[in-house]
């Protein structure tokens, strides 16, 4: 299966961009982040020095000790967060997945969901197409509901059903389709096609 160390050397950094990425709106410590990924405290602050330094990171000292956060102006802060979705948590387990879940034409995560946001009423956090395991979606839903503290919104539909409520036009659909997603199955092209 691939990850972010298809691309990506550094261990402790892509350890440390999961867990910034994960929780965008969280300020984290040095030494909370490397009891989090479990590594040693130098080589934890050389690449927060080195991700501050390039701006995908934020820091400010707060006492005695620096605080970092994801800078949100980053360039490519969308598509880091994206990959940080679809290697981390509900995403991954989707993926990873996939084929116990049955024939999933498309699989996507809202991004108010990868990015913590509260939830709107009638938000689908994530959307599945095609013939599902449903006992199987449960069991990673309530999982990552577990590691997120918030309740999943997630719908299913077969193919058949998406098709035809896409060609009606149908209202419930069409919001879902303008939300912004990351996509986890399939081309996000031919899903709004």
């Amino acid at each position: 299966m691939s990850d972010l160390s298809d691309f990506i050397v550094s261990r402790v950094r892509i350890k440390l961009l999961q867990v910034l990425l994960s929780s965008p709106e969280e300020l984290f410590y040095v030494r909370q982040l490397g009891r989090k990924i479990d590594e040693e405290i130098n080589a934890v602050r050389r690449e927060l020095l080195h991700l501050a330094k390039v701006g995908i990171l934020k820091s400010q000292p707060r006492g005695n000790r620096s605080y970092y956060w994801v800078n949100k102006d980053y360039l490519y802060y969308p598509e880091l967060l994206a990959l940080a979705a679809k290697s981390t948590g509900l995403g991954q387990a989707v993926i990873k997945h996939k084929d116990k879940l049955g024939r999933i034409t498309f699989s996507f995560m809202s991004m108010r969901l990868v990015k913590r946001l509260a939830v709107k009423t009638g938000q689908v956090d994530l959307l599945v197409v095609g013939e599902v395991v449903l006992p199987q979606l449960s069991a990673l839903v309530k999982t990552a509901e577990a590691e997120t503290g918030r309740e999943i919104n997630y719908s299913v539909m077969s193919l058949e059903e998406f098709s035809f409520r896409k060609r009606r036009r149908d209202p419930f659909l069409i919001d879902v389709l303008r939300e912004s997603r990351v996509m986890l199955i399939g081309d996000d092209q031919a899903l709004v096609a």
